[in-house]
């Protein structure tokens, strides 16, 4: 299972990754939250070590972080100073509850032949004319990084494809490159994916 390697890595490096060094994604945090009504309803899959949430929070908006890793669960808690509900996208089961979803490098651990249920579950999720932002490492093949974590690496055109396929509205994908800020240290190449139910 392609899976239980990245849920290994996560559970058996939980403090460190959540305290690692990491500059927040203000900007697209700021341009995410711009496009919502103040204090909406956020839903935050896979928080980490909560950094994102608490800035969010910080901002007035009701957040609802969540993580599949109890461990680092507790880290995001530690540091928000709120519970954080552990649950995996699959577990994703709310209709028309939330005005946005930050799924900031989280469902790039989807295999591919899930994502269509689990935009379908978060496309659901949100109400009519909800936002979602979420970041994808870049590729044409699913696979592994150096640390045995599984990503699904999709294209553009086949996140396009999917999102369509799938119902939402007003796609935007961009690419972005890093230095190498992941966890890894890697160059990378980021789509940046936004849409609305």
């Amino acid at each position: 299972m392609p899976l239980e390697r990245t849920s290994a890595f996560y559970q058996e490096n939980a403090e460190t990754y959540a305290n690692r060094a990491r500059s927040l994604p203000k900007q697209r945090l700021d341009a995410f939250l711009a496009g919502l009504a103040p204090g909406a309803a956020i839903l935050e899959l896979g928080c980490g070590g909560g950094q994102d949430s608490a800035y969010m929070l910080s901002q007035g908006f009701d957040v609802t972080p969540t993580d599949g890793s109890a461990e680092l669960a507790r880290q995001a808690e530690a540091l928000i100073g709120r519970p954080v509900r552990v649950m995996l996208f699959q577990e994703l089961d709310a209709d028309s509850v939330f005005d946005g979803v930050w799924a900031q490098a989280s469902l790039l651990h989807v295999p591919r032949p899930e994502l269509p249920d689990v935009f379908a579950r978060i496309r659901r999720a949100l109400r009519t004319g909800g936002i979602i932002h979420a970041t994808f490492k870049a590729g044409d093949a699913e696979g592994h990084d150096g640390f045995g974590r599984y990503y699904n690496y999709p294209s553009a055109e086949w996140l396009s494809e999917l999102l369509t396929k799938g119902g939402w509205r007003n796609i935007a994908i961009s690419e972005s490159e890093s230095d190498g800020g992941g966890y890894d240290g890697k160059p990378t190449r980021w789509l940046i994916v936004g849409a609305q139910r």
